[in-house]
This record gives C-alpha cells, sequence and structure tokens, in this order.
C-alpha cells in the first residue's frame, strides 16, 4: 500500500438518533459521502427490520449497507450478529479497494448480548476488522481472549491491520490488553495523546469508539464534533489517516 487512506467509525444506532424518535439514516447517509472516507466501519447497523419497513417512511427497501454504501463505497460486507423475531443487526465495513474476503466471526456470550467481530482481506492486503464488544467486563474480557486468538491465528503479524469499532471499554482494560498483547496503536491516542471520548453523542462523558492499527503509519485522528453528526447516532464518530510504513 503506497496511498493514504481515510478511515471512519461510527456505532449507527441502528439508523436512529440518541433519543430513538428521529430516523437519521438519510442524514447519515450525506455526512458520510462528505467525509471522504475510503474504508468506513459501521456498528449496529439494521441487516433487516420488518418492523420500520412498515413504519418508517424512507426505511430501504434493501437494508441500510446497500442504502448507506450505494455507488461510493462499491465495496462492502456485513457480519449479522444480533437476530430477534423482527430481524437483525449488526457490524459492517464499507470500501473504496476491493474486497478478497470476509468472515464473520460470532463473540457472543449471553442471547441478550449477541456481538461479534467483521474481518474483511482488501486486495491490496489490508486486513479489516469492524468490532462491538459486550457492556459487561467479564463479558468483554472472554470476548478479547477469542479476539486475540483470533488475530494471531488468522493474521500475518506483518500484514497491514485496521481494528475500529465499539469497545464500551470505558475501563481501558481491553484497550491495554490490545496494545501489549498485539502490538496495536490507537489512533487517537497516538495523534492527540489520549483517547477520544465518544458516548453520548451530545455530551461525550467517555472513550468506547477507537481506531487501532499495526503496520501501518498514523498521520492523523479526529474526533468529528460537528452539531449535525452528533445528532445522527447516540456516538460520536472517530476518523483517522493512515498511510503504509514504506511511506514514512
Amino acid at each position: 500500500m503506497s496511498d493514504e487512506i481515510k478511515v471512519l467509525t461510527l456505532n449507527i444506532h441502528k439508523g436512529f438518533s440518541a433519543s430513538n424518535l428521529r430516523h437519521t439514516l438519510e442524514a447519515l447517509r450525506v455526512v458520510l459521502r462528505k467525509s471522504n472516507c475510503n474504508l468506513v466501519f459501521l456498528q449496529e447497523i439494521s441487516g433487516e427490520s420488518k418492523r420500520y419497513l412498515k413504519r418508517i417512511n424512507g426505511w430501504p427497501n434493501t437494508n441500510q449497507l446497500e442504502y448507506l454504501a450505494d455507488s461510493i463505497w462499491p465495496h462492502f460486507a456485513y457480519g449479522k450478529n444480533a437476530l430477534t423475531s423482527d430481524g437483525h443487526h449488526g457490524n459492517a465495513i464499507m470500501s473504496e479497494i476491493p474486497i478478497r474476503c470476509t468472515h464473520n466471526k460470532d463473540l457472543s456470550l449471553y442471547k441478550i448480548s449477541q456481538r461479534g467481530v467483521l474481518h474483511a482481506t482488501l486486495e491490496n492486503g489490508i486486513e479489516l476488522l469492524s468490532i462491538h464488544l459486550g457492556l459487561f467486563e467479564r463479558e468483554r474480557q472472554r470476548q478479547l481472549d477469542q479476539l486475540i486468538d483470533y488475530i494471531r491465528s488468522e493474521i500475518p503479524p506483518e500484514a497491514p491491520l485496521i481494528l475500529a469499532g465499539d469497545f464500551n471499554d470505558w475501563r481501558t482494560l481491553a484497550h491495554s490488553r490490545l496494545c501489549n498483547e498485539l502490538g496495536l496503536s490507537e489512533a487517537h491516542l497516538a495523534s492527540q495523546g489520549f483517547l477520544a471520548k465518544t458516548f453520548p453523542a451530545l455530551f461525550p462523558l467517555i472513550a468506547v469508539d477507537r481506531i487501532y492499527c499495526r503496520n501501518l503509519q498514523i498521520k492523523e485522528a479526529s474526533l468529528v464534533t460537528s452539531s449535525l453528526w452528533r445528532q445522527l447516532s447516540d456516538h460520536c464518530a472517530l476518523s483517522a489517516r493512515l498511510s503504509s510504513l514504506e511511506d514514512v
């Protein structure tokens, strides 16, 4: 990889505002397009909702991922995690770069908390992981065990790697393990000197959303702070510019 890439991650709250009173998917598609990102990592994206398809004007007839990707990100992948009688939701990746292969790994430990990590390998060799970890510390630590084992066994240590998503890691215990056991660097921490506070969106108090990488150079990272973005989900978006180590 020789060109710089721009990455963004966001928990889209199934396309609703923090209050759940406003459907935000159309506005979200507009701001995502304007972000000019090459890679977008999404969490809590709805793959199917029979109820909202009938009740909400403007709910996509296909699915949220195809609606958001449209013609801007021709390559995309979806990992189904949470199954309900109404439909399902999970993690997603949208990419300008062709995707060679994908795999969705189930990290669920409880029926009430269905979680996973979506793994995509790009044609240029970059490994992508979009993740959403559980709410409870014990749950997250067991999910981290699975994640660390998976990365060690499935991803070559020399491969460029981006791991992004909602870690629910307000105590930074997951952060310590990812850095110490996998040699990952968090983009906002490396660029700004601290982990970005991303939740709740209207008044961020805790740092739960992250962009980690390995074998890539972190050029800059920032919290997406405009008032419009903060009205689109209960999380703030986080972005980063990365490039190959060869470009140093």
